[in-house]
């Protein structure tokens, strides 16, 4: 038996064979999209399930922290290694420590970098220095009278524009032996005589062996 065909109430007649053909493709191109779109969603979710298991399995906390460096310790080796008195500064244990080694191109120097929350002050043995490293290491800075610590005297530096010296504001210098002895840095006058004070010893020892 014949089947009726389809009366579409839009057209107020059957729907010719065309028509069918036309409306059964669309619709099984709505049903694909429509699977697509759930794919993709499926995947989505799937994907972020695997970032948060991921996320959670990475371990968590701080890093440890980093291993004091022992100046006495660093300089010993150094001064077999340079066949030289170096210092090491009896500095306040409140003081860190981030650099001891041997830095410089031109002229080479033993370099304690202490710091702390709001200021930093390097001080730097230069070997064999000549009288214009400071003022080299300064980018230009003038000595602007003297200041004596622990009997001591030091040379100390005018840096009327931080920003063009490294950002260093402070600096004091004198003659150890054959070495020159700067201490520079950002810090108040008190820490930084504190430092003059802590070097001050070994500036008295430098310049007894050289004798």
């Amino acid at each position: 038996m014949a089947q009726t065909p389809r009366i579409v109430a839009e057209l107020g007649r059957p729907e010719t064979p065309e028509e069918t053909a036309a409306r059964k493709a669309e619709s099984s191109r709505v049903h694909r999209q429509s699977q697509n779109t759930r794919n993709l969603i499926a995947a989505l979710i799937v994907t972020m399930a695997v970032v948060v298991v991921i996320i959670l399995a990475v371990p968590r906390g701080t890093p440890p922290e980093r291993e004091p460096i022992d100046v006495s310790a660093v300089a010993e080796r150094v001064s077999a290694a340079e066949e030289r008195p170096i210092i090491a500064p009896d500095a306040p244990a409140s003081w860190t420590v981030n650099v001891a080694d041997i830095e410089g191109d031109g002229v080479r120097a033993w370099t304690i970098v202490y710091a702390d929350e709001t200021w930093f002050l390097r001080v730097a043995q230069g070997f064999d220095a000549d009288a214009a490293w400071p003022t080299r290491e300064l980018s230009g800075a003038s000595v602007d009278g003297t200041i004596t610590v622990e009997g001591v005297t030091w040379d100390r530096y005018d840096i009327p524009d931080p920003s063009r010296a490294g950002n260093v504001s402070v600096a004091l210098a004198t003659q150890a032996g054959d070495d020159t002895i700067l201490i520079y840095g950002t810090a108040d006058e008190e820490t930084l005589e504190r430092a003059a004070a802590a070097v001050a010893p070994e500036v008295e020892r430098l310049r007894e062996e050289a004798e």
